[in-house]
């Protein structure tokens, strides 16, 4: 059976999402095997588990936690070098994608990022020209190292699991690596993360700089708030919330657009969700092109009756 290594980055306390479902996906294709940078806590240990991870690397030598993508990448080329890895997988953002492709050089693979299923033998389906065609690759030189995009599995847990067998793993931490020398707590939304939320709701110019609709609709439908970039650029929402092909990639069950055009830049952050409902005033607006529901009508009026008609059904 296949070893499929997945990377596993500070997690806390407990898994996020994401990690749960590449631990699934690994399940699928093979046998789990985790690479984690961070602290195990017994939480995480029973987790992964649950997950039917065997074996758990983590780097002998303290302070890795404090580096940035090259210690991370070091440690994870020599964790895949030590599980005899025939697969990699990790998360979709940014320093994933960084760090698979320093892992890509570090083993001399094959990297291939932005995937929304992997078959058995590791052929990949992704997305590519902002979101114009899906194509299906495959890694044809080393071991495949793959980013999924969040929300692409359902999560599946093993019954009776044991916490996996840790192995520590040398690791030569380039000496020109970048350190952490700071660290600030973000605000807590207490909303979902953008990556990993399951619904979110996105505003654009439309809003005329209120977001308080869209957040909103968020809330009573337990989602994560995103936006477009003319929304960031303006100041009304921090720029982590954008959404597109200089923001973040998003792969919901539900994803609602509310005064957003809908240009190709915007598609490309958000075309793969499965289901999308558009709420725009203009008719020709590029976003009903791509989106399951449509609503020609002002977001200002649509937004409030649809949370309310939500918290109606709710009480």
């Amino acid at each position: 059976m296949a070893n499929v290594l997945v990377y596993i980055d500070t997690p806390g306390e407990h898994l996020h999402k994401t990690d749960r479902e590449l631990l699934t996906l690994a399940g699928m294709l093979g046998e789990p095997v985790v690479a984690l940078c961070g602290v195990l806590t017994d939480g995480v240990s029973a987790e992964l588990g649950a997950h039917g991870a065997g074996v758990l690397y983590q780097p002998a030598e303290d302070g890795l936690g404090d580096v940035l993508v090259a210690g991370k990448a070091a440690f994870l080329a020599a964790a895949a070098v030590e599980a005899k890895a025939d697969a990699v997988l990790l998360g979709n953002t940014f320093e994933a994608k960084e760090i698979a492709a320093r892992v890509g050089i570090r083993l001399s693979s094959g990297v291939i990022t932005d995937a929304i299923a992997v078959g058995e033998d590791f052929s990949v389906t992704k997305s590519v020209f902002a979101g114009s065609y899906t194509v299906n690759a495959s890694v044809t030189t080393g071991c495949p190292i793959i980013t999924v995009k969040a929300n692409s599995v359902e999560i599946a847990t093993v019954q009776g699991g044991s916490s996996p067998e840790v192995r520590r793993v040398h690791v030569a931490v380039p000496s020109h690596a970048a350190r952490i020398t700071e660290r600030s707590e973000r605000a807590v939304s207490g909303r979902p993360s953008l990556d990993e939320a399951r619904i979110v709701v996105a505003g654009g110019r439309g809003v005329d700089g209120n977001f308080g609709p869209v957040e909103e609709l968020a809330d009573a439908l337990g989602g994560a708030v995103g936006a477009s970039r003319a929304a960031t650029d303006a100041g009304w929402i921090d720029h982590s919330a954008q959404i597109g092909q200089t923001g973040k990639t998003v792969s919901p069950q539900l994803y609602i657009s509310a005064g957003i055009s809908g240009a190709i830049q915007q598609k490309a952050g958000m075309q793969t969700a499965k289901v999308i409902v558009a709420v725009n005033k203009d008719p020709d607006a590029p976003v009903f092109d791509i989106a399951d529901f449509g609503i020609v009508g002002d977001l200002s009026t649509v937004l409030p009756q649809a949370t309310a008609e939500i918290n109606n059904r709710r009480s």
